[in-house]
């Protein structure tokens, strides 16, 4: 009989560090295909009644951020998806809150200990279930939303980033 799989530690697929690098890569990611879009379509560009991507951005920095510090504090702040008074009017300022929300990520990120991974919480006071649910729905809002970003950059005849550059 194999011990090592009765062991948590030595059965772990991913460590924390390695879900964060995984998660950072994609923001990477995300960042440059808000950098391939021009300044006025980013704000304004849409198809088919979906939102333009500088609001799937807002969607996606203004869970991120609150959401790893809830994950690491439990506590669940209501969150403002326009960005209230932190609300960018540039692409320079989307790039530069979506950097502020990177650093938010990697100050409360350490903080996260083990055991807070599979507590059930209501996350934002609306989403039950295990912390590392919250954190693999942040991921995978981001790659559907960065998808629609794709979409938006070919309508718009421009190459987007190669999606396996993280």
């Amino acid at each position: 009989m194999n011990t090592t799989l009765n062991n948590p530690v030595k059965n772990e697929l991913l460590s924390a560090a390695e879900l964060l690098d995984h998660w950072q890569g994609h923001r990477k990611l995300t960042r440059r295909v808000i950098l391939a879009f021009p300044e006025k379509e980013l704000f304004e560009f849409s198809i088919g009644g979906m939102r333009p991507f500088f609001e799937l951005v807002m969607e996606m920095a203004t869970l991120a951020g609150p959401g790893v510090k809830g994950v690491a504090t439990g506590e669940w702040p209501h969150v403002d998806h326009t960005g209230g008074s932190k609300r960018p009017a540039t692409k320079e300022e989307v790039l530069d809150f979506w950097d502020e929300v990177t650093e938010e990520i990697n100050t409360y990120w350490p903080a996260i200990e083990p055991v807070r991974f599979q507590k059930v919480e209501k996350a934002f006071g609306f989403y039950e279930g295990t912390n590392i649910s919250t954190i693999q729905y942040l991921i995978d809002n981001e790659i559907h939303h960065r998808g629609q970003g794709y979409v938006y950059l070919r309508a718009l005849g421009i190459e987007p980033p190669a999606f396996w550059e993280r």
